[in-house]
């Protein structure tokens, strides 16, 4: 229901898989909207490593349901932040007061998991302890090439620059480093010359 498969493309473009259980020391799971369907499917396969986990869950507008039902499935810990920025800290002390053997789950949107393995790649999970799976919204976090700038959640192509105001065309190069998918000027030949902006893989 929530799930999308993605068309084929470009070697840089990441690639999901679904979370499936794993033996370890510890269990962070971060998931924001409906990546939590993700971690319930997680729990109804091994309720005793969700019992075990620390969650951190954004809701994203989806209300209490996600939550609710997250809390029933009775994990170690269930952080219910307002947004990923928020919750950095809290990610940053777990990912450095981890012991070796901590694995990582993540589900949800594309500009969540990108950014929460940038964190955990950084205080040095391997990243063979890290899984991802993609839930619900396909609405990218991109960069403007030309002035740097994140725009968060696009679902146009084009779409305009939320830093500069230029147009630019939606790229399926992704940068790891940035978590981030890049836009470069779409009329930068032909000043003015902006095709009508159609959604996302509708």
């Amino acid at each position: 229901m929530s799930k999308f498969k993605f068309p084929e493309s470009i070697r840089s473009r990441p690639v999901y898989g679904t979370l499936t259980p794993r033996p370890g020391k510890g269990h962070l799971m971060i998931a924001d909207a409906e990546g939590a369907e993700a971690l319930l499917d997680l729990a109804a396969q091994d309720a005793e490593l969700f019992h075990a986990a620390h969650i951190i869950f954004i809701p994203k507008g989806t209300g209490e349901t996600f939550v609710e039902k997250l809390r029933t499935r009775k994990p170690a810990i269930l952080h219910v932040a307002p947004s990923y920025e928020s919750s950095i800290p809290r990610i940053r002390r777990i990912l450095s007061d981890a012991h070796m053997g901590l694995q990582v789950y993540l589900a949800g949107t594309e500009g969540l998991m990108g950014q929460a393995q940038n964190e955990a790649m950084n205080a040095g999970i391997p990243h063979t302890a890290i899984q991802t799976e993609h839930r619900g919204s396909v609405a990218r976090r991109m960069q403007c090439v030309h002035c740097k700038g994140i725009t968060e959640d696009v679902m146009t192509d084009p779409f305009v620059c939320s830093h500069c105001g230029l147009n630019l065309f939606v790229r399926d190069h992704y940068s790891r480093r940035l978590a981030a998918f890049q836009g470069v000027r779409v009329d930068a030949e032909d000043p003015g010359n902006v095709p009508e902006p159609v959604e996302l893989y509708k």
